[in-house]
Order: C-alpha cells, then sequence, then structure tokens
C-alpha cells in the first residue's frame, strides 16, 4: 500500500491546533462585542465549508460528463482500478470538465460521496497517440486523496484556520501531495514520467521533457528565492517533485532541497 508522508499527519495535528485557537479566539471576541468579518468567517467556518463542498459537488453533477462503462469509458476504468488497489469500498464518481487550455485535476467530496475531476485537456494524455499510462498515474493520485482523507470534511474543516497562517498551510498541503503521489504511484508506476512530462510542458510536449533531468535539478537549483517558492507552494515545485519520484529511499522534502 502507498505510504503516508512522514510529516502529513504531525502538520495536520498542527493545522487543527491553530483553527482550534482560532476558533475560540473567535467566540471570546464575539462575547466581548467584536463583530470582525474575520471572527464571524470563523464561526461560521462549519455552514461555510459545508456549503462551499456541496456547491462544488452540484457543479460537477450538472456540468460535467460523468464518466461510466460507456462515457470515457477508459477513464472510468481507470477509476475502478485504482479505488479497488487502494481498498475502497466505494469508486468514487469521476467527471470531465472542459479544460479551455487548462491543465488540472482534483478531488473532493460532499456528504459520503467522493469524486474526481479530470480537465479535458488533461483527460487527452490518455489518448493512444500520447500516454495513456500519465493519465493513470494521474487519476491514481487524486483517487489517492479520497483513500488519504484528504477530502474529508471534518479534515477541511480543522485545516480552515490554517490555510490563511504562510507556511504552515501550504506545508500540510505539500505533504498530501506527496502522499497522493505515492498512490499514484502505486496504481501505475509507469505513468510518473509521463505525468511530471505533462505537468512540465503541456499534452503535446509531454515526451520532451526529460524525467531525469528534471529530478537531477532539485539538487543544483539553489538560491532563497527557490527556496520561498516550494515554501509558500501547496504542491511542491516540479522539480523536487520529481525527484521524490525517483528516490524510493526518503520521503519527499518539504522544506529544504534534497
Amino acid at each position: 500500500m502507498p505510504v503516508r508522508h512522514r510529516l502529513e499527519i504531525p502538520l495536520l495535528a498542527l493545522a487543527v491546533t491553530v483553527t482550534a485557537v482560532a476558533y475560540l479566539t473567535s467566540v471570546a471576541l464575539l462575547l466581548t462585542g467584536r463583530l470582525d468579518y474575520w471572527v464571524v468567517l470563523l464561526l461560521l467556518a462549519p455552514v461555510v465549508v459545508f456549503v462551499a463542498r456541496g456547491q462544488m459537488y452540484a457543479a460537477q453533477r450538472v456540468n460535467g460528463v460523468k464518466m461510466t462503462p460507456t462515457q470515457f469509458p477508459d477513464g472510468h476504468r481507470m477509476l475502478v482500478e485504482a479505488a479497488a488497489r487502494f481498498g475502497m469500498r466505494e469508486v468514487p464518481d469521476g467527471y470531465v470538465v472542459l479544460g479551455n487550455g487548462r491543465i488540472n485535476a482534483f478531488a473532493s467530496g460532499h456528504g459520503f460521496r467522493r469524486y474526481v475531476v479530470v480537465y479535458s485537456d488533461l483527460f487527452e494524455i490518455g489518448g493512444h497517440a500520447r500516454n495513456p499510462d500519465a493519465l493513470a498515474f494521474i487519476i491514481g493520485h487524486e483517487v489517492g486523496h479520497i483513500a488519504a482523507g484528504h477530502t474529508s470534511y471534518w479534515r477541511q474543516l480543522g485545516m480552515f484556520a490554517s490555510n490563511y497562517v504562510p507556511v504552515i498551510g501550504s506545508s500540510l498541503s505539500r505533504a498530501q501531495e506527496y502522499t497522493a503521489d505515492n498512490h499514484g504511484l502505486c496504481n501505475r508506476p509507469d505513468g510518473a514520467v509521463g505525468a511530471i512530462g505533462v505537468l512540465g510542458a503541456g499534452k503535446y510536449l509531454m515526451n520532451l521533457v526529460g524525467f531525469h533531468e528534471m529530478a537531477d535539478r532539485a539538487v543544483t537549483e539553489r538560491g532563497f528565492f527557490p527556496w520561498l517558492v516550494n515554501l509558500l507552494a501547496g504542491h511542491p515545485v516540479l522539480t523536487w517533485r520529481a525527484h521524490a519520484l525517483r528516490d524510493r529511499s526518503r520521503h519527499g522534502r518539504l522544506f529544504f532541497r534534497p
């Protein structure tokens, strides 16, 4: 089974602590008569998260093209295979949405349902002329977010305040991305190279990207600003991500270059 990043749970505990302290502080401020924007937002966080998740899920249900055995059957098969590999009792819903040139995919949920959304431009890499293994890796990555509990309402509520605190929210997000990458690698090991290629150069030029050259640059690209870009990012920078996929002897780096 895929390995969870070693710092994910400690960072999650820190994020939940930050949210709990912020929530209690908001209650205390409310009792003193303060009704600032941030006080109200934190107090309404359970409702805000619930409504946002419900609205996002509804948008996919009414606008997305649902993957089924007869509609985007390859994508549906990859969803089923990934869910089975990770021991999930239910297969997440899968939707294809118009990408308009953007390369993206994400996983989320509402209530008891979990789902994966793949932008159409990214789904095109599943064509036989390109790299279906890369698509299987990416779908495995997104299903991995679900399998690892990243799409839980309670987790997202617990992370609510930390998302507004520099470094803490982004660091937890990077740890979760490494965990999801481990799921993608478990689901389709041969797809890691293509996934880095499409994220780096897009669907048309992905096969021109040298995976090992990208991973090697994780060591050579030094300096304060490359470090800062990674520190503030919700995803590990691509060079570090490639290095972590190649070197399975250690967990992906969150704060300092390999």
